[in-house]
């Protein structure tokens, strides 16, 4: 959870969040990869904001997009697919479904899950919430179908 910079107004750019997205991505990744393991492959990962009634959806984009990634795959030991993020405007204890999938390769369905993030106490209305996740597996018995995490290929992020 960070203060709102820009709670109550309209900011034009976006930059001095955008930046500091990297420092905060590195901080936040670094501990979730640290909570699943030392010693555990990073299978999935995916990425969430919730801003505070006194923000504006943008904000949780210029966290999330640009720069919030580069930390995030460096912390999980790459990643080649789309990191998949969810964004919303929200008040205290909302919850964040954050959209999850393999790293390496977008089509592994079996790895296409989600989780379920809240904190009581926030957002408050000049906060918001940014949240990684990132697990050593998919799905409990998957049957769906489709790419098999060990067919895939890795090379475009895709299969």
């Amino acid at each position: 959870m960070i203060k709102n910079p820009y709670a109550g107004k309209y900011q034009e750019d976006l930059n001095a969040l955008i930046d500091y997205s990297e420092e905060l991505g590195k901080i936040i990744s670094d501990k979730a990869v640290e909570a699943l393991g030392k010693d555990v492959e990073v299978h999935s990962y995916g990425k969430a904001a919730i801003v505070g009634e006194k923000g504006e959806l943008e904000l949780a984009a210029a966290l999330l997009h640009p720069k919030l990634g580069t930390p995030l795959r460096a912390a999980t030991g790459g990643g080649k697919a789309i990191i998949p993020s969810v964004k919303k405007l929200g008040s205290m204890g909302d919850s964040l479904d954050i959209p999850l999938h393999y790293k390496d390769a977008a089509f592994v369905r079996s790895h296409f899950d989600g989780m379920t993030v809240s904190i009581s106490d926030a957002p408050k209305s000049d906060e918001i919430v940014i949240a990684v996740a990132v697990t050593d597996g998919g799905r409990p018995h998957p049957r769906v179908g489709g790419l098999k995490k060990d067919e895939a290929k890795k090379e475009d992020g895709l299969r």
